[in-house]
């Protein structure tokens, strides 16, 4: 290698598995080695790629951020350096890997004692369990103040003295499986501690006020939460406009895979929408999974649906998002070739039989569905023609619907301080003053930007707004973004076409606020406040109830 690096004047590089076989050969230019994009890993290894790097370059020097980014990149093993002099000769090798999440801290304060107390020498035990030595023949130890603790772009590596070729025999194995019993340690408490996974949040934004993308990371956080992942990092990136491929630039993209494999993060997700070109073209770039908004939804949904009506929307909705972006990740070249005798294709591609079976099962779907429409209508036409009154409450997910439910008609409807707790519609009687009874809905939560798919999906279940004499509109009162949450909620029943209904503004959660804050935020309002958890301002909302409902509504309650 080092040969051929003075003869061409160019970097080379080559992969080495674990077992010491060659995986692949990389040559670069002068300065600049590129690490083949995606080396080869077994079958159930995320914390590390198996391969080593080993790589020349004219001269002898510090390893620079650019040499280490392949290493984090990639994940790889470990990564050896080897200087070439002026006569082609192999110089000092430099090694380097990463350090685990857990060693960063202590990594860090040994760096700092190390430089402000240079001459003293640090006992061999403060070297991490597995670090990598000098060893054997009489040879001299590596000491601690020999080994160097740097960070670069939020990840931390450790870098070996460097040393002749013949001397570099260390237990890399003994190392990279001391490494990875660290990350299987955290990821270990990760699940005892009930979550999924871990998550970093991207929130990409082109307009807006730093106040609304924190505002909408913290909604993305509750999502996250919701769909038990441990949230991990968040961040924000500002840009002139989204690039079309990636969403956030393929710089960006690239150190966001890198943080991500840093903090052990198994997902990203991110705030927007993406497209089906952008979610194919971040797959190619990352084994992570990687999830927008809608999918996190979705997610969460397929969580919380009980009924079958429930699971037969949930499943149309995560099929219909599914369909466009169903890819494969093979060489497709083959899939219809079309070139006469001998030369014809191996006909239909995997790919396009994964289509055709969602397309399949979207419809049988879409007749399940319409079937649980029918019957639905036929309680509705029941219902009215025995004249009963509807009530429905909708709100932005979270805004205690559900609480309310159970405050006003007794019932037990599950209650948990998370979004969309409560999926299935549920339908009570409601006795109000004076004897009057009426039929109360719990609709699903409402959230910004929701999910065309699911909109659409769901329509069936939303179709018992369409039917309220009036609808409660309730808000949390107590969100810093209450407004924002209105708003949406508003603009959804403007898409269902209940835009027309009566409304009632009812202000949950009035018992989280101060009595100045309180009456800031209800400036200006007709709203009812009241708190469903303590059971203020009950009494008053279902006198208001019975005055705003429809004068035709209130008779036939009279009657009935």
């Amino acid at each position: 290698m080092a040969s051929i690096t003075h003869a061409l004047n160019r970097r080379v590089g080559i992969l080495v598995d674990r077992a010491g076989r060659v995986e692949a050969v990389t040559v670069g230019e002068a300065k600049r080695l590129t690490v083949p994009r995606k080396p080869s890993a077994p079958a159930g290894r995320t914390r590390f790629c198996t391969l080593r790097l080993v790589a020349t370059r004219r001269g002898d020097d510090v390893l620079s951020p650019a040499d280490l980014a392949p290493v984090a990149l990639h994940r790889l093993d470990a990564m050896a350096v080897i200087a070439v002099n002026e006569e082609g000769l192999p110089g000092p090798v430099r090694v380097a890997h990463l350090l685990p999440a857990d060693d960063r801290d202590a990594g860090a304060a040994a760096a700092t004692a190390r430089r402000d107390h240079p001459d003293e020498d640090e006992p061999r035990e403060r070297l991490p369990r597995g670090a990598v030595t000098a060893r054997g023949n009489g040879r001299r130890r590596a000491s601690a103040r020999d080994v160097e603790d740097v960070g670069y772009d939020g990840e931390r590596y450790r870098l070996l003295p460097p040393r002749q070729a013949s001397l570099v025999d260390d237990d890399f194995l003994a190392l990279i499986g001391a490494l990875e019993e660290e990350f299987d340690r955290r990821r270990e408490r990760t699940r005892r501690s009930g979550k999924s996974g871990r998550a970093i949040l991207v929130h990409v934004t082109t307009t807006g006020s730093r106040a609304h993308a924190e505002a909408s990371m913290r909604e993305l956080s509750e999502l996250a939460r919701s769909s038990d992942l441990a949230v991990v990092e968040r961040i924000v990136q500002r840009r002139p406009s989204f690039d079309a491929r990636t969403l956030m630039g393929a710089g960006r993209l690239e150190d966001l895979i890198i943080r991500a494999l840093r903090l052990q993060a198994d997902f990203i997700v991110v705030d927007q929408n993406l497209t089906p070109a952008q979610a194919r073209a971040i797959a190619e770039a990352t084994d992570l999974k990687v999830v927008d908004r809608s999918q996190l939804i979705l997610d969460i949904f397929a969580r919380r649906a009980r009924t079958r009506e429930g699971e037969i929307q949930v499943e149309l909705a995560q099929l219909q998002y599914l369909l466009p972006r169903l890819m494969s990740r093979g060489d497709s070249g083959l899939s219809r070739l079309m070139g006469g005798i001998g030369g014809r294709g191996p006909g239909e591609q995997k790919l396009e039989v994964d289509r055709r079976r969602v397309r399949d099962r979207i419809r049988n779907l879409e007749r399940m569905l319409q079937s649980e429409r029918t019957r639905r209508e036929q309680r509705r036409s029941r219902r009215r023609e025995r004249n009963v009154p509807v009530l429905s409450i909708v709100g932005y997910t979270n805004a205690g619907k559900s609480t309310l439910l159970n405050v006003l008609t007794r019932s037990e409807v599950t209650v948990e301080e998370r979004m969309f707790a409560t999926l299935d519609p549920t339908s009570r009687r409601l006795r109000l003053p004076r004897e009057r009874e009426v039929v109360i809905n719990d609709t699903v939560g409402f959230i910004r930007d929701l999910p065309p798919d699911l909109l659409a999906a769901f329509r069936a279940t939303l179709e018992e707004i369409e039917d309220s004499d009036l609808v409660i509109h309730l808000v949390d009162i107590s969100h810093p973004g209450y407004e924002a949450q209105a708003a949406a909620v508003e603009r959804i029943l403007g898409d269902l076409g209940s835009g027309d209904i009566p409304r009632l503004l009812v202000c949950n959660k009035a018992d989280l606020l101060g009595e100045e804050d309180l009456v800031d935020r209800l400036s200006g309002r007709d709203a009812v406040v009241i708190s469903a958890a303590t059971g203020l301002g009950i009494d008053a909302l279902l006198e208001r109830i019975d005055e705003r409902l429809p004068g035709e509504a209130r008779k036939s309650a009279f009657i009935h």
